[in-house]
Order: structure tokens, then sequence, then C-alpha cells
């Protein structure tokens, strides 16, 4: 992986410097709950669950989005996006869903705060990396067409 860097004593590491677990790509060896968690602008969740999993023509679509996003650069610095996976969001019916969650305290779009993305399994990478892009230069998302989201019902509605 990538993400990975090998010492001269044979080890591997992480990005933020830590010994890896064995059996796994990022995962710290020892855990040092005094280690903050490494900045991001934008963390979008992709629902990988049962449903939504099989959707995805790609079998680690995480992997495949955390590729896109390095290559345009947005896998380190202020404006780093994370991807993480999710089980089930409960919105099957949107097929394969995402939901983004940007970093409003430091440099992220309020506007953009829980957008939730629908159909995402359509997406091709180069549909991905313009949402990463979009997401980088602080576009709204509700102004970009190509970018469908899940109908959010008022709560009122339930009353």
């Amino acid at each position: 992986m990538k993400n990975i860097m090998e010492n001269k004593d044979g080890k591997l590491y992480n990005t933020m410097g830590s010994v890896v677990a064995e059996g796994f790509t990022c995962k710290p060896k020892h855990f040092d709950a005094n280690k903050p968690i490494m900045h991001l602008k934008t963390q979008l969740f992709v629902c990988t669950d049962e449903r939504c999993g099989k959707a995805h023509k790609d079998k680690d679509i995480a992997a495949t989005l955390r590729e896109a996003i390095k290559e345009v650069n947005l896998s380190k610095g202020e404006d780093r996006i994370k991807v993480v996976r999710t089980g089930c969001f409960g919105a099957c019916r949107f097929r394969s869903v995402a939901n983004i969650y940007e970093n409003t305290k430091i440099n992220g779009n309020p506007g953009n705060n829980g957008v939730w993305l629908k159909n995402v399994h359509r997406y091709d990478k180069d549909k991905w990396k313009r949402l990463f892009i979009a997401l980088k230069d602080n576009v709204s998302i509700d102004s970009l067409d190509e970018f469908e989201q899940v109908p959010m019902s008022d709560p009122s509605f339930y009353k």
C-alpha cells in the first residue's frame, strides 16, 4: 500500500509514524490515546454493507477512493479527505449511498456538511475525483447537478 512506509529496521510504519500491526495496512501496533487524530477537512462515509456493497463494481471501493484521493493530492495536508467504510445507513432504496462530513471547526464548508449522495455505485473514478476537487474548493454540492442527493424529509412530516 502507498500509505505505508518501510523503515530501515524492517518494520512497516503508517503515515502517522506508528509501527503497523501485523496483517493490517495502517492500524498501529500499539494504541496511544494521547496521539492526535490526523487532520482532515472532509470525511466521506461510504456504505459497504450487504446491499450497497454488492452494488459497487469494485470489491474494495474504499481502497479505490483512497487511491483517487492520492491522485488529486488530497490524502494529506490541510485539505485532506478521509474515506470511512460504514455499515448500513438504512437508505438502501437509494442503492449505494455516501455521506459527507465537513470539518467546519477548521476549514470545511458548512453547506456540504451532512450531504447524502445516492447511487454512488455508478460513479467512475473521474467523477469521484471531480467530487473530491469540488469538496477541496468548498464548492457547494447543491450547485452541482451531477451529484444526485438523497432527499431528506422535514422532521415535521412525522409529527
